[in-house]
């Protein structure tokens, strides 16, 4: 009885030792696989790094690449801005140079007598200078600042004197003893001229 035993025994022991073996060929197994997929997780961790540090740089690009077309174009605006302020206002010292010959032209119609047969034909040749001269330089942006009989502005009149006057409110160009002239907007000369007050006694109508 104890022979049938051993050899019952001995094919126990083996299978359990099968068993033994298969199980540990699976938990080997299981673990190279998870050492697979720990390596796989890395390496997707590694190009999810990669993949985001390139979009950073890409975008860190891009705002530098939309950075210095603003700059070039604001450097545009300006540089065409100093362009057109130059041709503007290039005129500028050669039309101070021409007001004195309007000046001229205006006050030789001024002086001369009007009722005089012989002047007469040399005023008339005067005043057509005088227009043509105005109509041309206008051309060029000059514009006449003849404010008789409207209110004073000191951005464009300068006041030689002051008088009263009980028939214009206060602060009303009376008279234009010099006019003046702008240049594109900009005050190449003011009108010299002379002020209204309020007559004392009278109501000081100034705004």
């Amino acid at each position: 009885m104890t022979n049938k035993q051993q050899p019952q025994e001995s094919t126990e022991q083996e299978a359990a030792q099968q068993d033994l073996s298969e199980q540990e060929q699976i938990e080997q197994a299981d673990v190279e696989q998870q050492q697979v997929l720990s390596a796989e997780q890395q390496r997707i961790d590694e190009l999810e790094q990669a993949l985001a540090a390139s979009e950073a740089k890409l975008a860190e690009q891009k705002d530098s690449v939309l950075r210095a077309i603003a700059n070039a174009e604001n450097t545009s605006r300006r540089a065409e801005g100093e362009i057109d302020k130059a041709r503007k206002f290039a005129l500028e010292r050669f039309a101070s140079e021409l007001l004195p010959v309007a000046d001229n032209l205006e006050r030789a119609l001024q002086v001369a007598d009007a009722q005089n047969e012989l002047v007469k034909p040399l005023l008339e040749g005067v005043d057509l200078t005088l227009k043509s001269f105005l109509s041309t330089i206008e051309k060029f942006g000059i514009k006449l600042v003849d404010p008789q009989g409207q209110p004073f502005n000191p951005e464009l009149h300068q006041a030689m004197s002051m008088q009263e006057s009980a028939e214009h409110p206060a602060n009303t160009v009376l008279a234009v003893m010099q006019k003046g002239y702008e240049l594109n907007g900009r005050l190449l000369r003011p009108a010299m001229v002379v002020v209204s007050r309020a007559a004392e006694g009278g109501i000081d109508t100034e705004a």
